[in-house]
């Protein structure tokens, strides 16, 4: 079935679905949930909401309303764990000035909570993760490792200090970004980096462009402490399926350490914003995005011609 209206489907690998009402508005529409990688219920909820709105900041919409999607199991766990669950997605709902308008909750085995959310954009200003052009540079917005931390975390290796930085990580929404991003007319692509990793979400956008990729591993941001657990093996399973599935389109070149290319890998939550736009005026987008506190953004590679759908990490 088709429709004329319908200006982001399942037929691509975008970060949500996109339908136009009138011509001057469209809705987007998205749905993320997973179960606790933090102990504290409180902060669970923060990070599942900020993760489940970041997809309609990616296509740089504005979220305005959201539904709760909650499992539980409601007879082996306390029903005070869930109330702080949805607290602190509550909380985190208002900072960003969201509407919560209800939800569904089924009894489960296990803790699940995430959110389908409605966002709101232009239909002309859109953006895809295709149209990303050579000589474009790439911005990331934040920090990668958050998987690795949460692996270090569960066997009780990281300590307190990497977890508070990868928790405020995970709860910074990725709406000043966006913001600061839709400002301009001259962006390219966008997309946000979540579960198949830095490369994995580069590669999308890689592919859907037609173009390749030039990744400067050193200049990729990335919580310190975490290269001694990626050395001892110490990472997510995402991590290694993301690296399986991925490595025949990834070129590597002598001497970057094996560590950093785990790195960019790691299937992160509540990722930042990989942004596509040209070399010359992208230095302005980021000395902008410091000034507004976004002080992990920097500009970590570049979009070449060739060779397309692949990515070159140096």
């Amino acid at each position: 079935m088709t429709d004329p209206n319908l200006i982001v489907g399942m037929e691509h690998a975008e970060d949500a679905g996109v339908y136009k009402l009138r011509d001057d508005l469209a809705i987007i529409q998205t749905v993320d949930f997973f179960t606790p990688i933090v102990d504290d219920p409180y902060t669970f909820g923060r990070i599942a909401v900020t993760n489940a709105l970041s997809d309609v900041y990616a296509m740089g919409g504005r979220p305005v309303t959201a539904m709760n999607i909650v499992c539980f199991p409601i007879k082996k766990l306390e029903v005070k764990i869930l109330r702080e669950i949805l607290r602190g997605g509550y909380d985190k709902l208002r900072e960003a000035g969201v509407l919560l308008i209800g939800g569904h909750s089924v009894e489960d085995d296990e803790p699940k909570y995430g959110l389908s959310v409605t966002g709101v954009i232009h239909p002309d200003k859109v953006l895809f993760n295709k149209g990303a052009k050579a000589g474009d540079v790439l911005i990331l917005t934040k920090p990668l490792g958050t998987g690795i931390v949460a692996t270090a975390l569960k066997g009780g290796l990281a300590d307190a200090a990497l977890v508070a930085r990868s928790v405020a990580c995970m709860t910074t929404l990725n709406k000043k970004a966006a913001e600061l991003m839709t400002e301009r007319e001259d962006i390219h692509a966008c997309t946000d980096v979540t579960g198949f990793g830095f490369l994995g979400h580069a590669l999308e956008m890689a592919e859907a462009s037609g173009v390749g990729l030039r990744i400067r591993a050193a200049a990729v941001p990335f919580f310190s402490g975490i290269q001694t657990f990626v050395e001892e093996g110490i990472v997510p399973g995402g991590l290694i399926r993301n690296r399986k599935f991925r490595e025949k389109q990834i070129e590597i070149a002598p001497g970057c350490p094996d560590w950093r290319v785990d790195i960019l890998f790691d299937p992160q939550t509540a990722g930042g914003l990989l942004i596509s736009l040209p070399k010359a005026t992208a230095p302005a987008l980021l000395q902008k995005m410091h000034a507004a506190g976004i002080e992990a953004a920097a500009i970590v590679g570049e979009v070449i011609a060739a060779p397309a759908g692949k990515i070159l990490i140096e």
